[in-house]
């Protein structure tokens, strides 16, 4: 393998080193490679390779630190802040400036949606890279049939508009190195009109870098060129390494690149025609999706069996659909020809679609599957060792042991009791809303709202079940505090995606679509749904569930869901958590004028995002709390938390952690329950008794 390859790998193995929070044991371990292949060894490869996975740990560490300086300047926004030196840089000009390219991408989107009407979303996502308008079902349809790749822009997509560019230049008799340059130049301009997402940066960058070989009559390994693709997003922004856009392009070329090389290897002097052209394209579908599964299966919650045979058959499909609808935007400005273009292009398109429909009805073509980071991790490994192997001129046994080994750990690693630990408390950051996951010392979850909806999608979705997928465990109980759709919007999706084995509910009668469509999902997967009531109770692997409201003589007259949200206290050893949702003043006065509970709590999840309609004094004076978590977006238009909430709580001396400024909050007891540390995803930290 090329030393280019070999560098940049390294690399990359620093900066997720480093975006994993491993940033001084990857310095360390690159350092002090480096030093002893140097002193020992001397081989200046190993000495490269450990310093570049030192660099890349300190890149991804630098990263991460302005990141959350940006977080707390924009948290600072929030809060108001009125100093001098933070006005005059708090509205940066730049962020009201719209840039030819981004105008242009505007112009573009108008005209996708005048030439395609009701498929105008799925042409946006496939040529200038916009998903926003997607519905959530088709991006599960894609992902159950093995071609959600396919609905972003991908390296495959700009190959092919290249090549048809070039193949337009060679037709009208350019010389062969004019040709090229200019194909070069003109994908580069569009991979810059659509705003350079990073796999068509890496595939331009691949066509510049082959080109440039071809005119100075070098020979350029694919495995140079994929690393030079690879490399130049990274040099823009570190954190494209962990984008799905960017893992999927560049594992895709990888596997497409081993694959190819073992079918000229062992099928070209077996097979002839037709059987070796089905035969290599088997084989490329396979590798490719046996090497992307562990990224679908992390990102989607699903691994499809049948992508192989779906890519096939889509294969074709997508060759001319991309060049028919690139014709077709480059000719928007005349009106007749354009139409014509796009109409031809919307057939391959809704064939495209029916190719994916029918994938995704076949039964037993996918599974659901949410791995843990050790299961992912192993799974990656499993990837590495199999395009490793295609890959290999000799020793391809010993790849395919690894690969063995690796799935062999994926099967019996569930089995292996973890260490031991205490509760954890996770407040995650969804924006706007809310949602809440308790973790057992044993790893099952206790959830409580699943964030909020929109229009093409939920955090339910995006952000909730791929945060618990991270850290593994089934879902033991999912409790709806109230109907409200920035609680209930993600609660359809966690209940298709995970399944909990119990559903509480504070039954209010609402009338969100969210919240019926939760309803649906629980019904059509069979999980009993259980109404709550005050005095309820659960045990969780030692985590004590007590409700406390609402009751149900309270809610009949009530219009307002917020004042029927349900209450919870929590209870691990000594650490106490009161729950109250949305909770305002006339339920507060409610459950101290009914709870025959002690309500004392640690730690107080402070209701309605920090509105001034609740968390009043006393509350406070029966809770006590010592630590105030509040899930709030920044900038949010409510202006949550309000200032005299935040008041009350400093005045009582109540530390509060919010997710507008320190991210998604966990807290973590010890074994026995008696302490707890407070975390956030910018860092902050500190240790109470």
């Amino acid at each position: 393998m090329p030393l280019i390859a070999i560098g940049v790998t390294a690399y990359i193995v620093g900066l997720f080193a480093g975006f994993g929070g491993l940033t001084l044991p990857a310095v360390g371990a690159g350092a002090l490679l480096a030093l002893l292949a140097t002193a020992v060894g001397r081989r200046s490869t190993l000495t490269a390779c450990g310093l570049l996975v030192a660099t890349g740990a300190i890149v991804a560490a630098d990263s991460d630190a302005k990141e959350r300086r940006a977080r707390d300047d924009s948290a600072a926004y929030s809060r108001g802040a009125s100093s001098t030196a933070f006005s005059r840089r708090r509205i940066p000009a730049a962020e009201h400036a719209t840039s030819p390219l981004a105008r242009w991408r505007e112009r573009a989107g108008a005209s996708i949606d005048t030439l395609f009407g009701t498929d105008a979303p799925t042409v946006r996502a496939l040529l200038i890279a916009d998903t926003k308008q997607l519905a959530p079902e088709v991006r599960d349809r894609y992902a159950r049939a093995g071609l959600v790749h396919i609905l972003s822009i991908s390296g495959l997509h700009v190959a092919i508009i290249s090549g048809a560019v070039l193949l337009a230049l060679q037709i009208v008799r350019l010389p062969p190195v004019v040709a090229r340059w200019l194909a070069v130049a003109i994908t580069a301009l569009y991979v810059a009109a659509i705003g350079a997402p990073p796999p068509a940066l890496r595939s331009g960058a691949m066509l510049a870098a082959a080109t440039a070989g071809r005119a100075l009559q070098r020979p350029v390994s694919p495995w140079a060129t994929l690393a030079v693709g690879a490399l130049v997003p990274l040099l823009f922004d570190p954190r494209t390494v962990l984008e799905l856009g960017y893992q999927l392009s560049v594992t895709g070329f990888a596997s497409i690149t081993a694959a190819g090389i073992w079918a000229r290897r062992t099928l070209a002097p077996r097979l002839r025609g037709l059987k070796r052209k089905l035969a290599t394209d088997l084989a490329v579908a396979t590798v490719a999706s046996f090497a992307s599964a562990p990224l679908v299966a992390w990102h989607f919650a699903r691994v499809s069996l049948i992508a192989p045979f779906s890519n096939i058959v889509a294969a074709p499909v997508v060759a001319v659909m991309q060049p028919a609808l690139f014709l077709s935007l480059m000719l928007a400005p005349f009106g007749a020809p354009a139409r014509l273009a796009a109409d031809g292009a919307r057939v391959l398109v809704r064939a495209l679609d029916a190719i994916a429909a029918t994938a995704a009805a076949v039964p037993g073509g996918s599974i659901v599957s949410a791995p843990s980071l050790f299961g992912a991790i192993l799974g990656g490994v499993t990837a590495v060792c199999v395009v490793a192997a295609a890959a290999a001129r000799r020793r391809r046994a010993r790849w395919l042991v690894g690969a063995g080994v690796a799935m062999a750990l994926i099967a019996w690693a569930p089995l292996v009791p973890g260490p031991a630990r205490g509760m954890e408390v996770h407040m995650i950051d969804v924006g706007q809303g809310d949602a809440i996951a308790i973790r057992s010392p044993l790893g099952r979850w206790i959830v409580v709202d699943a964030g909020g909806g929109w229009a093409v999608g939920d955090a339910g979705r995006r952000i909730v079940v791929p945060y618990l997928r991270r850290y593994g465990g089934s879902v033991a109980m999912f409790v709806m505090t109230h109907p409200h759709d920035d609680h209930v919007g993600g609660a359809a999706s966690l209940i298709s995606l995970l399944r909990p084995a119990d559903l509480r509910d504070a039954a209010f009668a609402g009338t969100s679509p969210a919240y019926r469509a939760a309803l649906v999902a629980a019904r059509e997967r069979g999980i009993p749904w259980r109404r709550i009531h005050p005095g309820d109770s659960a045990n969780i692997d030692g985590v004590v569930i007590t409700f406390l409201a609402p009751d149900s003589s309270w809610t009949s007259s009530l219009t307002d869901p917020n004042l029927a949200s349900a209450m919870m206290l929590v209870r691990f050893g000594e650490v106490r958590l009161l729950m109250t949702g949305d909770a305002e003043a006339a339920e507060e006065a409610w459950l101290l004028a009914h709870s025959g509970t002690s309500l004392r709590a640690n730690i107080l999840k402070v209701a309605h995002h920090g509105s001034a309609t609740s968390t009043r004094s006393a509350l406070l004076d029966a809770v006590r709390p010592e630590l105030a978590l509040v899930s709030v977006g920044a900038r949010n238009r409510y202006r949550h938390p309000a200032p005299a909430v935040l008041d009350t709580l400093e005045a009582r001396g109540v530390a509060v952690a919010r997710t507008d400024l320190l991210g998604s909050i966990v807290v973590r007891t010890d074994v026995a329950g008696t302490r707890y540390e407070v975390s956030g995803a910018a860092g902050a930290k500190r240790v109470r008794r």
